[in-house]
């Protein structure tokens, strides 16, 4: 039996009660990482607050953010506006004060601006930078910004977006105003010394692939790889290699793969296993299909394929209650401090209603865990 199932534990929350059922007991010689999936808190969650960008910014093709909030009443009720920023968060800041992770990431999948110069794609977002509180109310400690919503508002948009988090003291890592800036982790140090770096890769196939948002030698953009040939490998050994000191935890966030795919691309599975193979990475965060992917356990190390979403505003659409993009998912992973061997992975399943995480259903839940069990 594969070692992923002995070390994947799926418990969460009493659907029943929304009572906790279990206690979380962390080792002294462990490192507790929270990581979460796409954090989307533009277009429709920027509505919800007192301080809000426009609904709209005359694109022609656009829906206006207003309407997911209108959709969402259909199905829900209308909320009280405005809310609070700790609002979105729900249930998931309860599970937070219980399990006290040592070190918070998430995929911030939305530019921070009130720039109206919008990219041409099919769909831009964007969040007030007075909203930044929201990230904030979860005590996140890194985002990473190599994805396909960074750039919607163009470089003033990923600028402005890179100065609201520095302004909060959130760190980021995977876009910049060139190539250097780009590739260069998120490093920070835990009490007892040990260092966290955290890289951050986008990929083509998960919609980020405009030529001109690669970041290069004087000119701005995300950190943006073109395959998932043994050059990319190189590529990140080498941005590794760089910066890792003998016993740092590297973690690689990678937004990769297309929305709603129904299983892991093998490309990706092989991918995962030459970073740790060769590249010297121990956590694989991967994130872009909007719906939880499967987990495996890679010599001792943990590949995360899709964390899902966590924050968006997308509940109210028919398509996305046909395959439960409404559901996500909290992973905390326990690495061992001296080794990074990872010791165990535990999940909270969540679903978004009215924009805030609460306990799903018992058939909710489980059909969430059986997406992280499922490769095939």
């Amino acid at each position: 039996m594969h070692s992923r199932q002995r070390l994947i534990e799926t418990k969460g929350l009493n659907m029943a009660e929304g009572q906790k059922t279990f206690s979380w007991e962390k080792s002294a010689d462990s490192v507790r990482l929270f990581l979460g999936g796409d954090v989307m808190t533009g277009r429709g969650v920027d509505q919800l607050f007192a301080t809000h960008n426009e609904g709209d910014f005359n694109k022609p093709d656009a829906v206006s953010a207003r309407q997911y909030l209108e959709w969402s009443a259909l199905m829900h009720g209308a909320e009280i506006r405005p809310l609070r920023h700790d609002y979105i968060w729900g249930a998931a800041l309860s599970v937070f004060d219980t399990v006290r992770p040592d070190f918070r990431l998430v995929n911030l999948e939305t530019s921070i601006t009130t720039c109206s110069a919008w990219e041409r794609k099919r769909f831009n977002f964007r969040m007030h930078p007075a909203n930044t509180g929201c990230l904030l109310a979860a005590e996140l400690d890194c985002c990473s910004l190599a994805n396909n919503h960074v750039l919607d508002f163009g470089v003033q948009g990923m600028r402005d977006t890179i100065a609201a988090l520095d302004a909060a003291g959130i760190g980021h890592a995977g876009a910049g105003n060139d190539l250097d800036e780009a590739v260069r982790p998120y490093r920070t140090e835990l009490p007892d010394g040990k260092r966290i770096l955290v890289f951050s890769w986008g990929f083509p196939d998960s919609g980020c692939g405009f030529s001109h948002w690669q970041a290069r030698s004087g000119n701005p953009g995300i950190n943006l790889l073109p395959d998932y040939s043994e050059r990319s490998v190189k590529a990140i050994a080498g941005a590794v290699r760089t910066y890792r000191r003998n016993g740092d935890l590297v973690v690689a966030s990678l937004h990769w793969g297309w929305n709603r795919v129904q299983r892991v691309p093998d490309t990706h599975r092989a991918f995962a296993r030459y970073l740790i193979d060769q590249a010297g990475v121990d956590v694989i965060h991967g994130h872009s299909a909007h719906h939880v992917l499967g987990a495996e356990v890679i010599k001792g190390r943990p590949v995360l394929y899709g964390c899902g979403d966590l924050i968006n505003d997308y509940e109210g659409k028919a398509e996305y209650r046909e395959y439960k993009g409404y559901l996500g998912a909290l992973f905390f992973l326990d690495l061992d401090r001296e080794t990074n061997r990872m010791m165990h992975l535990r999940i909270v399943p969540l679903q978004r209603r009215r924009f805030r995480l609460e306990a799903p259903s018992k058939e909710d839940a489980g059909s969430v865990l059986n997406a992280v069990r499922k490769l095939q």
